[in-house]
């Protein structure tokens, strides 16, 4: 990606309202004074056994980014890479999965591209709208705010816990809801209320995330780790080395921008830099917003906890409860 910066630089498309020189979650391109499109692509290899459920969540997963942007979905292709010889009835409910959430997210499957590869993938590239005056972004967090995650960390923890045969039924079951359950409804709450800044919370972890957004804002996060809501199983799983690749690679990469208050546990920090799949959407709202998007998530049965606050200075500082 920094090569294409290279080739592109000193190009400008007056229209491109969100392109290669911001760190958002999706490509944002203003087609008139009321409408601007959303475009987006995921993709991975299977984190769970069961097909329908691993096309769900890849479909919410893809899905994600249209509504970290204030966008509605409209549109969405199949991306996929099957093995010759994969039974059919695999591939039909993995596609299956896919097409009921992108039913259920009020989009259409207008088709797709597949290929031969030897292990499974799937995803969606995903075409959707917002107002061009409505994007929500990364870099709009300020002092005072209030930090708010929607939804449990730990889905990388519990899913390789499940693929080494150490998940209860249960963690994983609430691990698969989780993923599988779409943001648009709290998207759309976020844009009833307001908020400062806006992203989901995937591949980096919560303190990738918020380091992005704390870094194109400005500002410091501050993050109490007592208040972070976490998956059943999570932190013994992380304690027994249930730990995934991307954990190690998020922490080579955020640690350095990330101060520890003594007493956060190794499991704990392990969550913390846990890469998630279909993760909640991490929200800066004022202090006037905050009660309202507690009210809203309340009444609409969404999970909402405020994790900290924005303040003056660099990067991020987690503290073991509030100061």
């Amino acid at each position: 990606m920094r090569q294409l910066n290279n080739v592109l630089a000193g190009v400008h498309w007056p229209n491109l309202l969100v392109g290669l020189d911001a760190r958002d979650d999706a490509t944002v391109y203003r087609l008139n004074d009321e409408q601007a499109v959303v475009l987006t692509v995921d993709f991975f290899a299977p984190l769970v056994d069961d097909p329908y459920s691993y096309g769900a969540i890849a479909a919410a997963n893809a899905m994600s980014d249209v509504y970290a942007m204030g966008g509605e979905v409209l549109l969405a292709l199949n991306v996929a890479a099957f093995p010759e010889d994969l039974d059919q009835d695999i591939v039909a409910e993995i596609l299956r999965g896919g097409a009921d959430k992108v039913l259920e997210a009020g989009g259409i499957i207008a088709g797709g591209h597949t290929m031969i590869d030897k292990e499974p993938k799937y995803g969606l590239c995903v075409l959707g709208l917002v107002h061009p005056q409505r994007v929500f972004a990364k870099d709009g967090a300020r002092p005072g705010d209030a930090l708010y995650l929607s939804k449990k960390l730990g889905t990388g923890i519990v899913t390789t816990a499940a693929m080494m045969d150490m998940a209860a039924p249960r963690h994983l079951k609430a691990a698969i809801a989780s993923m599988a359950r779409l943001n648009r409804r709290p998207s759309h709450i976020v844009r009833e209320v307001g908020a400062h800044a806006l992203t989901d919370v995937t591949g980096f972890g919560l303190l990738g995330h918020a380091s992005e957004m704390a870094e194109d804002s400005g500002v410091a996060f501050r993050i109490e780790a007592s208040r972070v809501p976490i998956l059943g199983g999570a932190l013994e799983y992380a304690a027994q080395g249930a730990i995934s690749g991307g954990e190690s690679r998020n922490r080579h990469a955020w640690q350095e921008n990330t101060t520890f208050q003594d007493g956060i546990s190794d499991e704990l920090t392990s969550v913390l830099f846990d890469p998630q799949t279909s993760g909640g959407l991490l929200i800066a709202a004022s202090q006037e917003q905050g009660p309202e998007l507690e009210r809203q998530f309340s009444q609409s049965h969404f999970g909402l906890w405020r994790i900290g606050e924005v303040i003056e200075g660099q990067g991020i500082v987690v503290v073991s409860n509030k100061e």
